[in-house]
């Protein structure tokens, strides 16, 4: 039976956030099925989310649908501030912390998590420009500015954006070994070099 990977979709999430990850991921579970993962996309319902830039994506799994995760990747975005204030949604966080062995951020998505208190006494890191609120959400956090991602054993935290990417390919290193991760970077030609 696969162990399932789930990237969190909800409105005005960040585009690259999700699709940065869900690219190497599922490179990944696509041309390595042996490795015994796959990878999904849920909301709170399934259906059409529309992320922060106009992007349309389908999320066709719901909180009640979902197969039980074996990773949760918490993307960032606008849409995380009414999580922030959301009991509900927090709870789901903690509920999910409870039984999903591994949870994930990219961006923003630790400010959820920061203040569900899944990042309480550990370090993190988030997007360069919420590092802040990251730290006034939950001053126990040891917030490592300079990350690109932060692995604390059950939980990673990543930077904003473009560092869910390395977050991913991270991933596939500690779940399938460092050549697998290194032979998904090759497929998806990920050799960032930037012109300015």
């Amino acid at each position: 039976m696969a162990k399932h990977i789930g990237i969190l979709l909800f409105d005005d999430v960040e585009e690259l956030d999700a699709v940065g990850p869900w690219e190497v991921l599922s490179y990944w579970t696509r041309a390595f099925p042996e490795d015994g993962y796959d990878v999904l996309c849920l909301a709170k319902q399934s259906g059409l989310v529309t992320c922060a830039k106009g992007l349309s994506i389908h999320a066709p799994y719901s909180y009640e649908t979902v197969p039980p995760l074996d990773v949760l990747i918490y993307p960032g975005g606008q849409g995380t501030r009414p999580h922030l204030v959301d009991p509900a949604q927090l709870d789901w966080v903690r509920a999910r912390r409870n039984d999903t062995p591994l949870m994930v951020s990219v961006c923003t998505g630790a400010l959820v998590y920061a203040a569900a208190g899944l990042l309480a006494n550990r370090p993190a890191t988030t997007y360069w420009g919420s590092l802040e609120l990251l730290a006034e959400l939950d001053p126990t956090i040891r917030v490592d500015a300079e990350a690109r991602f932060v692995d604390d054993g059950d939980v990673i935290t990543s930077a904003g954006v473009s560092a869910g990417i390395d977050m991913a390919l991270h991933l596939v290193a500690r779940l399938a070994g460092v050549e697998r991760a290194r032979a998904v970077r090759r497929g998806i030609q990920y050799d960032p070099a930037p012109p300015v």
